[in-house]
């Protein structure tokens, strides 16, 4: 007996933690501290389970173990309506001890391979939601900002505006999507509610809660780290929101230097001056002082800053202007300019298709490098709104789902064991065909006006076609 219903929650509970880290991490970073949870919780359950086994047995002889009755109850019964890969009924006529041991089998590796999958794609997804979130992001805002100075539509809150609706709706066809591949899918059993937690469930609990007691009381560094974090999220939202004068109206004698990095400078800066130990009174009442020590020191921060990114954005930045100035970009979008003909929805989605396949093999952040100096001039042959060609190729760089080597979090989650390689493929397949889809849905609908995408504006530059 195995109750597959907690996991269900319990997998979409670990995809939304995960993703909402990757909205401010990068995504490796996030998949980096999910997946020891993870693992930790995977093992408690099989351990739980086993342990069920062991005392099933020993009551064989004729006693009666409520619990396990109980458990016996919520989970048979919906397996046999359930088909997927992790359960299988004796196919080649084994014993019924080894049938046994070879359903349980399955089942643990369904479970390892849904909550394993569930970090990397999740960590991902998260990642979207934010021009800071990942590289892609940021390289494209910087990208945008350089080549149409004119409009400054592109910031931090009109990007959250235009992709968390895109993120939330991935993220739950995603967890539908992996539950029914590896584990099945029984919405109906699933939200009925008012059921006894069994002991699976408990295990889980448990390991959760041992793993949230590790971490203590917040101290004083945490507090003020969330402070910033808070106060930094707001300054990001409230720059130029649209609807109203932002802040950055204040520095209007300058315009163009309040930008989000001014923001997340300042922030950074005070990390190095904010100290990390406040002093405490003793029990005489005398103030115990201690030695100045910001939050962060510069060793620190050289140590731990992923230098690796900063020269790779970079290094895109300077490859993206070589292929403008060369006139490289304008070449290849000349002999673009025929996709003028076909109607415009599917133009972008050839464009989605050919960065999603490139993405899979190479770099999110070099795939992304190559192709904004290319499609800029494309949009601009065929005299559409560049933003309607930029942002789905931009979203659509980041569904690296296919290959462990395609992203970082990939890798990483990878590496713990419980996944092949085909196991990858065929979940990020669907996965990236729901990320495609969705993308085309929301660029035809809601993010239309918000930019008034179907209008060639004026900060575009008009080039002549080349094949009239």
């Amino acid at each position: 007996a195995f109750n597959l219903y907690e996991i269900e929650w319990l997998v979409l509970g670990f995809m939304v933690s995960c993703a909402f880290l990757s909205m401010w991490l990068s995504n490796t970073s996030a998949a980096a501290m999910v997946m020891p949870i993870v693992e930790a919780v995977a093992q408690q359950i099989t351990k739980a389970e086993t342990e069920a086994d062991a005392l099933e047995m020993s009551c064989s002889n004729g006693s009666i173990n409520p619990t396990l009755e109980l458990d016996g109850r919520h989970a048979i019964q919906p397996l046999g309506n359930r088909s997927h890969e992790g359960v299988r009924h004796n196919p080649q006529n084994l014993p019924p001890a080894e049938a046994g041991r070879k359903n349980k089998e399955d089942k643990y590796n369904g479970i390892f391979k849904v909550m394993c999958l569930c970090v990397a794609y999740s960590a991902t997804i998260g990642g979207l939601t934010t021009i800071t979130g990942t590289s892609t992001n940021l390289i494209f805002a910087e990208h945008f900002n350089t080549r149409y100075p004119a409009c400054q539509c592109i910031n931090f809150g009109s990007w959250f505006i235009l992709s968390i609706p895109i993120a939330v709706i991935i993220l739950l066809l995603s967890w539908i999507w992996l539950q029914w591949i590896f584990l099945g899918f029984d919405f109906k059993n699933m939200l009925k509610c008012g059921k006894k937690k069994t002991a699976r469930e408990e295990a889980s609990a448990q390991v959760i809660q041992k793993e949230y007691k590790k971490l203590g009381p917040i101290s004083y560094p945490e507090i003020v780290t969330l402070v910033l974090f808070i106060l930094m999220t707001l300054l990001w939202f409230t720059r130029d929101p649209g609807f109203i004068p932002g802040w950055s109206s204040l520095f209007s004698k300058y315009k163009g230097y309040a930008t989000d990095s001014t923001t997340a400078l300042v922030i950074g800066l005070l990390f190095f001056i904010i100290p990390a130990k406040t002093s405490t009174r003793t029990s005489n009442g005398e103030n115990t002082v201690f030695g100045y020590t910001p939050l962060i020191t510069w060793k620190e921060f050289q140590s731990c800053m992923p230098w690796e990114i900063a020269i790779l954005v970079g290094g895109g930045f300077a490859l993206a202007d070589g292929c403008e100035v060369s006139k490289l970009s304008e070449w290849v979008a000349s002999k673009l300019t025929p996709l003028g003909s076909l109607p415009l929805w599917l133009v972008i989605l050839i464009s989605c298709l050919i960065v999603t396949s490139v993405t899979e093999l190479a770099s999110n952040p070099a795939t992304i490098t190559i192709f904004l100096p290319i499609l800029s001039p494309l949009a601009e042959a065929i005299h559409v709104n560049p933003l309607f060609i930029l942002i789905p190729a931009t979203l659509c760089t980041s569904f690296a789902f296919l290959l462990p080597v395609a992203n970082p979090a990939n890798a990483i989650v990878f590496s713990y064991g419980h996944l092949t390689v085909m196991d990858m493929v065929k979940a990020g397949l669907g996965i990236n065909i729901i990320g495609v889809a969705v993308v085309m849905l929301a660029v035809m609908t809601w993010i239309v006006p918000m930019f008034d995408l179907y209008t060639y504006p004026s900060w575009a530059l008009n080039i002549p076609s080349t094949n009239i």
